[in-house]
């Protein structure tokens, strides 16, 4: 893929950010964001996207001959790159933790609250599932989010054993 041209599809439908913006998304400095891109290739030592980072679509560079460079970074395609770097999204840590406290506090029980870990986990998106587990852990609590079958799987099992 050739880099991509100002005003094309791509570039409008992108969410440019400067290195400051996409490292806050992860709760980290603009210097460690570029430390990591830097380290997958994507980002010269002055600082500057490299010729990879501009032909995969991933930077954007206003003025390139610039003595400052000056450049905006595909935060979608650069999330892919932190994430797998083990990075995830403060909104998403957040809510693992507000998940995680709440279902811990559950679990050790309240008189005056009506419901159980089990029923308020059964509202937990699955995607949440495995790391609100992890973190539950983590904390010494001995829940665990179990997910049940669909109804349709328990309707395709049932049928099977038939």
């Amino acid at each position: 893929m050739g880099p991509l041209a100002p005003g094309s599809l791509a570039m409008t439908t992108s969410l440019w950010l400067s290195l400051t913006d996409l490292g806050r998304i992860y709760g980290i400095s603009a210097v460690h964001c570029g430390r990591l891109l830097s380290d997958a290739g994507l980002r010269q030592q002055n600082g500057a996207p490299s010729s990879k980072a501009l032909q995969q679509g991933l930077a954007y560079q206003h003025h390139p001959h610039a003595t400052c460079p000056n450049a905006v970074w595909n935060g979608e395609g650069c999330a892919t790159l932190l994430q797998e770097k083990g990075l995830r999204p403060m909104a998403e840590r957040n809510l693992i933790d507000q998940w995680a406290d709440l279902l811990s506090a559950l679990e050790q029980g309240s008189p005056s609250i009506n419901t159980s870990a089990e029923e308020m986990a059964s509202d937990l998106p699955a995607n949440l599932v495995t790391q609100v587990n992890q973190e539950l852990r983590q904390r010494g609590c001995r829940f665990q989010v179990r997910r049940k079958a669909s109804a349709c799987r328990r309707a395709r099992s049932s049928s099977s054993r038939n």
